[in-house]
């Protein structure tokens, strides 16, 4: 049965709803997600939270479900996401294939370009992603 996602008013919510969506490995869901959340929410929303899987799980969902439809929507993502409190520390645990992940998920806005970021932008987010 599919996870029903609703925007979330604060970080509260939005914490129990990724947790729900992390136990259920539900990418759909978690895309569904990452959809209806305004990127420029991000930070605050994810408060302190982030962690490896969490980021992870953002990134294979963008993967597979948004990058496809909406890649200016997955660059936004990824921008807000570079600014959240934690960024740094679990970019820095991110294993060689996890890293390979994020760098998959790079490779495919470079494919889909969008009106929303040049090249230029694509290129200084992966350095920000220590790519």
């Amino acid at each position: 049965e599919k996870l029903h996602v609703y925007e979330p008013s604060n970080a509260y919510d939005f914490g129990q709803i990724i947790n729900s969506v992390n136990t259920n490995k539900d990418k759909a869901a978690c895309a569904d997600l990452l959809t209806i959340t305004d990127p420029k929410k991000l930070p605050v929303l994810l408060s302190n939270k982030l962690e490896g899987e969490i980021l992870l799980m953002f990134i294979q969902s963008l993967e597979h479900f948004v990058a496809g439809k909406d890649p200016g929507l997955v660059y936004q993502h990824l921008f807000y996401l570079s600014k959240a409190e934690r960024f740094k520390v679990v970019l820095a645990l991110l294993n060689k294939n996890e890293k390979e992940e994020v760098q998959q998920l790079f490779d495919l806005l470079s494919e889909n370009q969008s009106d929303q970021y040049s090249v230029e932008d694509l290129e200084s987010l992966k350095k920000v992603y220590e790519l």
